[in-house]
């Protein structure tokens, strides 16, 4: 569908401030060649950054082409995507290296292998093209329960984290790619996925993890992304981002972070429902955000958003002065990084793998488990992470071709029953049962138990957060789990 763009957007605000509020917005599209009509007038006005998902992605070469593109539409255009690692992320298909999940980082607690793992991602980044990566993951993994940083975090001690964080921003940067701390200021200690709706971090202000979106301001991070989070202590009325006592008061005069600050995206239904994408965009730059991302490939949504922005500026409810103060800042961030490498070395494309090997080495070994049959049981994959669904069944079976195995990506209807087919189809071969964050999804507790309770033999293997003593990839990342089907078929 085309949107036809008003006219008195542009001639009721001067030129450079139209500008100025385009250069505020990042927007999501589809397709994977051709650039839409819509994203091009956007590009046209001034657009700050676009972002990219597997949407947008089928192979190395279309990705290039694509970033190509883009800034021969405009040259300072930022080109960016969610990069995290460990299976999180949009460029499988384009080669994207295996690097474990930061959790896994955190347990072998080695920086400098951590910015190697940084570095190849930045490298493939950087030889598509794309200058811009949203990570790395700041939060702590504090709440037993929380259901969304997790693996995602390098783990729960900020020191931990901090020095992590100060690996990665910087091997990064030494690519000419920018990094990205989120999500300020933590989403570790929330029971609620702001995907889905808004989310609560009820302690106390001494409590709060600050630690290390300090470390990552001391390491020259130069963006931060916002938290759809409400912290009673900060604010009790608002989300982070859309409150200027947190990205104002707490982040730029209190922490003294000069860099570009993000949103995240806009249509995640802690905002969306709450207040409306074009509303939150109004809000979220009026409290002190730069840029707003609006990660939906409807660019009708995008434009929505620009128009509440512009409506705003001519009504006088979102000062001139803080949009042109965001759009300078977005524009220093572009004279550094908008423009890719031309020639880019090459980076170690093992070292993942490696990664993922010392995190596992330090548990005992459970080998002579070939022949097996792998139960692996997790959840559905979460459509805004992209992790692709990769199984423990399909790495056993590259490393032992004679390994069965039952994946179950949702809750069954029949506990006992699914885990009585299981084992009559697995008959005398040793048994692997594999689950990944059971406490959050207690049916993967009852099919184990039920497996576990008839065949006490079995191997009991975790994919998530370690559950007690069984075997722990520390995430469901291929290299995560390759790792760990070698030490269960004695491969190493």
């Amino acid at each position: 569908m085309t949107h036809t763009e008003p006219l008195t957007a542009r001639a009721a605000l001067p030129a450079d401030l139209d500008e100025a509020a385009h250069r505020c917005l990042v927007a999501g599209f589809d397709g994977t060649t051709a650039v839409p009509d819509d994203l091009k007038r956007l590009i046209d006005r001034g657009l700050g950054g676009v972002i990219l998902f597997t949407r947008n992605i089928r192979d190395a070469d279309q990705v290039r082409g694509l970033t190509d593109s883009l800034r021969a539409l405009r040259a300072d255009l930022l080109v960016a995507i969610d990069n995290e690692g460990g299976g999180i992320g949009h460029l499988v298909t384009a080669g994207a290296p295996e690097v474990p999940g930061n959790y896994a980082l955190g347990v072998v607690d080695d920086p400098a292998l951590t910015a190697r793992c940084a570095d190849a991602l930045a490298g493939h980044l950087a030889s598509l093209g794309i200058t811009v990566s949203y990570a790395p993951v700041a939060d702590l993994q504090v709440q037993a329960d929380n259901p969304i940083v997790r693996t995602r975090a390098f783990g729960g001690e900020a020191g931990v984290v901090s020095r992590h964080l100060r690996a990665w921003i910087e091997a990064t940067e030494a690519r000419g790619v920018a990094s990205c701390a989120k999500h300020f200021p933590g989403h570790g200690g929330t029971l609620t996925d702001s995907h889905h709706e808004l989310a609560v971090d009820p302690r106390p202000y001494e409590r709060l993890d600050l630690e290390p979106f300090r470390a990552a301001i001391a390491a020259g991070v130069p963006m931060m992304m916002s938290a759809h989070v409400v912290f009673p202590a900060l604010d009790e009325n608002r989300p982070a981002t859309l409150s200027r006592r947190i990205l104002r008061d707490l982040l730029r005069l209190e922490l003294g972070f000069d860099g570009v600050l993000v949103s995240d995206a806009l249509e995640m239904k802690a905002i969306a429902d709450r207040y409306g994408e074009a509303a939150g965009a109004r809000i979220a730059l009026a409290a002190g955000a730069d840029q707003v991302i609006v990660a939906v490939a409807d660019l009708g949504v995008t434009l929505e958003c620009r128009d509440a922005v512009l409506g705003a500026l001519r009504s006088g409810t979102l000062a001139e002065e803080r949009v042109r103060e965001a759009s300078e800042r977005v524009r220093g961030l572009a004279e550094r990084y908008a423009e890719p490498s031309v020639a880019v070395r090459a980076w170690d494309p093992g070292v993942g793998l490696e990664a993922a090997r010392r995190a596992v080495d330090g548990q005992a070994a459970r080998g002579g488990a070939r022949g097996a049959h792998v139960v692996d049981l997790f959840p559905a994959p979460h459509p805004a992470l992209n992790w692709g669904g990769e199984d423990l069944l399909t790495e056993m079976r590259a490393l032992d071709p004679t390994a069965t195995g039952t994946a179950v990506s949702g809750e069954p209807e029949d506990a006992e029953g699914l885990a009585g087919a299981i084992l009559r189809r697995a008959g005398r071969a040793p048994l692997i049962v594999a689950t990944s964050d059971s406490g959050l999804y207690p049916w993967q507790g009852r099919v184990a138990e039920a497996l576990m309770a008839r065949r006490p033999d079995g191997v009991r293997v975790a994919t998530g957060l370690p559950e007690g003593g069984a075997l722990c990839s520390y995430g469901r990342g291929k290299a995560n789990l390759r790792a760990v089907a070698e030490v269960l078929v004695g491969a190493r």
